[in-house]
């Protein structure tokens, strides 16, 4: 379609696009090409700590390219279908989507993709997102260039999570077609692989590390789990053995919370915890943490009377 596409065509192109809000044709293009040109100078890098120890290296882009992945994302990406199988990173989905399929099952298996957003190649973004049937060959590439960083995905970025979504859908769509041959439920959050039902853990893990490997991808051993039905089966925070519940543990924290105002008061609590959020913050904050809860299990009544508590108490402060 695109085979005598030339620069004044692929700049036409680029300018239909709208990625900046820049009137002046010259500039527009200039700046595209530019940022395009230079990305390790539109990142700032920076490392946060994980909870479990080590530390995630983040790409926050820079305000031009922020806005432009944010373009890309809205006008082009989010419009083209991902798997039903992929619980994240899209509209109208909440990590209960990902639970609610594998509640009540004999078996639990939990895989984990390494490396997930540095393992997807500048080449997996390119075909999956930015293919040549519907853009020219250089808009798909500067698009590509616009979207990756030194030949990857990087966490960070705006569009990042939709688009391995997309470099994972016919992945999501063989494994999730073999799991129905065999009674298997799958769900995929991000670079989390959840199967339940009652079979094999080893043979899942087998097909796909074949598959996995067939995309450059491999799975983190070290967070392989197997979680039958008379431990708590937990899928990305929310328990799943009988009915949908957020875990003890924090359930057990939000209603020592709970505890502690009634019988100290909030800002002695505050105090005694050495929290530095005013009273109606800190309220509010926990106010959510309530709601989430309850998102989870609308009929937990102990957690709707705290919620009808806490609601009653920051409408009593100034």
């Amino acid at each position: 379609m695109w085979k005598y596409t030339g620069v004044k065509e692929c700049n036409e192109f680029l300018l239909s696009l709208h990625l900046i809000s820049e009137e002046n044709h010259k500039k527009y293009i200039k700046t595209i090409y530019g940022i395009a040109n230079n990305i390790p100078n539109n990142y700032r890098i920076f490392k946060i700590k994980k909870r479990r120890g080590g530390h995630r290296t983040i790409y926050e882009p820079k305000p031009m390219l922020k806005y432009i992945q944010k373009q890309i994302l809205s006008s082009l990406l989010n419009e083209q279908r991902i798997s039903n199988y992929a619980k994240a990173y899209h509209k109208n989905i909440s990590l209960k989507d990902n639970a609610l399929p594998h509640l009540n099952k004999k078996t639990i298996l939990k895989l984990d993709i390494k490396n997930f957003f540095n393992s997807i190649s500048f080449l997996d973004v390119y075909n999956a997102c930015f293919p040549l049937y519907l853009y020219p060959a250089p808009v798909g590439i500067i698009l590509t260039y616009l979207c990756t960083y030194q030949g990857h995905l990087v966490e960070g970025a705006p569009t990042s999570a939709y688009i391995s979504n997309l470099v994972m859908r016919d992945l999501d769509e063989q494994i999730g077609l073999w799991c129905s041959n065999k009674n298997i439920v799958y769900t995929r959050y991000s670079d989390d692989f959840t199967f339940s039902g009652d079979f094999n853990p080893q043979e899942v893990i087998e097909v796909v590390k074949k598959l996995l490997n067939k995309k450059g991808l491999k799975l983190n051993n070290k967070k392989t789990k197997v979680i039958n039905n008379s431990q708590s089966q937990n899928v990305t925070g929310i328990v799943v053995n009988e009915k949908l519940q957020v875990s003890s543990k924090k359930r057990k924290m939000l209603r020592q919370e709970i505890y502690y105002i009634k019988k100290y008061g909030i800002k002695s609590h505050l105090e005694k915890r050495g929290l530095k959020y005013n009273s109606k913050e800190y309220l509010n904050i926990l106010y959510g943490k309530i709601l989430y809860v309850l998102q989870i299990n609308a009929a937990d009544k102990e957690f709707n009377n705290y919620k009808k508590y806490l609601s009653d108490l920051i409408k009593k402060i100034k």
